[in-house]
């Protein structure tokens, strides 16, 4: 082994040479000093110094041995390197540099690139909504309180949200489970929603978006070994945070399908067959629903959750509601029934029993405050130890961000009718659903017209996921690059038309089909624009393939 000590003291720099010290004589230690004046050494840039040290224990016989890595691909947790997710994977990384290189003068057959793959309504111009970003504003710099140009009703939220925090500054850590002024007015918003129903504040934790809730429960969910593994149900197509979150956790993905032949309903027989088939590998635990669907865009039926709630008391199953795009409905008859409200409508049977976590975040809805990170989750019959361990989990990472606390309780207390800014904020609102609900219909309308391209109604939440037909030579040359057919599609949509979208295998589909996700957000005439490229691009696309 070969040590290497270098000290510089006194206007004095000495090195120490130490080689094969179970194996060599003591003899061998060498030291040399040298005076500040000595031209070998302290005239040296650092580098020459550097150079010197290392010829010096050359002409010693030492040799430098190059520790490896403690951390390698080989060495890390493997759970890690199972996690994909499809949003933003290979096809936008693609998609980032295409962009730099149009900035930096190279020639493409397209201008710009169209980020389709992702919910981030303000990425893509949606404006924010004013309500929220002035009480924001006034939290953030409260000498704006001062400021006669903020209307009152946005001052009076913003005084008892700051009168809340720690010093009267969002800048202060919040309890763990978010502010408690929040928490109630978290709770009221669920009672209005839910008709009256209760809400109790605590039962809410507030977050870092729904993801980091879901992640959250998650773990607490997750446990045993082989055939005592929990398992955990979610549809496919499915958001690829769930297949993520249980790669790393190390649980078992429970797949139930999805009838895309019915608008992409829920069937509780299909349910049933994914959990007698899992039964023979591992202990079901889990059932996710994400209502409205991501990324199919289905609203379910108040049947069809009455049947699922049923399905879980039967089968003893955890329910987790992933509810973040609630406001967003479209499709005429079409109406969001929370699972919490349905749940306490069925009676102590179930509503006694059955145990729930429903999710909701900043990021969607009218919203679309994706970088703010605000989410909650309402948890409903949780075992009164598990809940401590629940709260004693979110300790450890302090609180969630504070900014996203606070839009989330502006969310939960909007201005009411007859305050200052409420006209103002109905008319925004309105306007952003009323466009989404139209950028829905279009894109539908559009694919339809497009033979090989097969899109049920966009019923709610922000994106569609049309069925493709892909010819065989196109599927035989995506096997040959190693990559799945519809991958291999949306890559080259990418290096031809500047459109990004994200491959629907990495949502999950049947075998034998072929899909993709593409968001509704771009303003209705870039989404026209994108639409009609799109449709030019798969009708090349056959041609050429078939």
């Amino acid at each position: 082994m070969s040590l290497l000590l270098l000290r510089v003291a006194d206007g004095v720099a000495c090195f120490k040479v130490t080689i094969g010290i179970l194996q060599r004589p003591t003899s061998r230690i060498r030291a040399y000093s040298l005076s500040p004046c000595c031209r070998h050494f302290s005239g040296f840039s650092v580098g020459h110094r550097s150079s010197f040290i290392q010829r010096k224990m050359s002409e010693n016989g030492v040799l430098f041995q190059s520790r490896g890595k403690v951390l390698t691909v080989d060495t890390m947790n493997p759970a890690v390197k199972k996690v994909e997710y499809a949003v933003r994977g290979p096809i936008v990384i693609r998609a980032v540099e295409l962009e730099k290189e149009l900035k930096q003068g190279v020639k493409k057959p397209f201008t710009e690139v169209i980020k389709a793959n992702i919910g981030d309504a303000h990425a893509l111009g949606q404006r924010p909504i004013t309500f929220l970003r002035q009480v924001i504003a006034l939290c953030t710099y409260p000498d704006l309180l001062n400021d006669n140009k903020f209307p009152e009703d946005a001052k009076e939220r913003a005084r008892r949200i700051l009168q809340a925090c720690g010093g009267g500054s969002i800048g202060a850590y919040s309890a763990s489970q978010g502010i408690e002024c929040v928490r109630q007015d978290v709770a009221q918003y669920i009672e209005r929603r839910d008709g009256g129903i209760p809400s109790d504040p605590n039962n809410i934790y507030l977050s870092t978006g729904a993801s980091d809730a879901i992640v959250t429960l998650l773990k607490l969910l997750v446990s045993g070994e082989g055939r005592s593994r929990t398992g955990v149900l979610i549809p496919i197509p499915q958001y690829p945070l769930y297949s993520a979150a249980l790669s790393e956790l190390g649980a078992v993905q429970v797949n139930y399908y999805l009838d895309e032949e019915n608008c992409w309903a829920l069937d509780v027989q299909e349910l049933r067959r994914a959990v007698t088939a899992a039964r023979q590998h591992c202990q079901p635990k889990v059932l996710c629903i994400i209502n409205p669907g991501n990324p199919t865009g289905q609203v379910q039926s108040r049947k069809c959750i009455e049947d699922v709630i049923r399905f879980a008391a039967e089968e003893k199953l955890f329910l987790m509601a992933d509810e973040v795009y609630q406001d967003n409905i479209y499709a005429q008859g079409c109406q969001f029934h929370s699972f919490k409200k349905v749940l306490y409508e069925m009676g102590p049977e179930y509503c006694d029993t059955v145990e729930l976590a429903s999710f909701h975040s900043t990021s969607k809805c009218y919203m679309g405050e994706c970088g703010f990170r605000g989410g909650y989750m309402e948890v409903i019959n949780l075992d009164p130890q598990v809940k401590l361990q629940l709260t004693k989990l979110v300790s450890v990472r302090l609180c969630p961000p504070v900014p996203g606390q606070v839009l989330l309780d502006v969310i939960a207390n909007p201005p009411r009718e007859g305050e200052p800014s409420y006209e103002q904020f109905i008319k925004e609102k309105t306007a952003v659903l009323n466009n989404l609900a139209e950028k829905a219909r279009l894109t539908e309308e559009i694919f339809n017209t497009v033979p090989g391209i097969k899109c049920n109604p966009v019923q709610g939440a922000m994106y569609s996921f049309p069925r493709i037909e892909i010819p065989d030579k196109a599927v035989k040359e995506a096997q040959a690059k190693g990559q799945s057919p519809d991958m291999f599609y949306c890559m080259k949509l990418l290096e031809e038309m500047g459109i990004c979208i994200v491959p629907g295998s990495g949502f999950g589909q049947r075998e034998g089909t072929h899909h993709f996700r593409m968001t509704i957000l771009p303003p209705t005439e870039k989404l026209r624009i994108l639409l009609n490229k799109l449709k030019e691009f798969h009708e090349r696309f056959t041609r050429e393939y078939s």
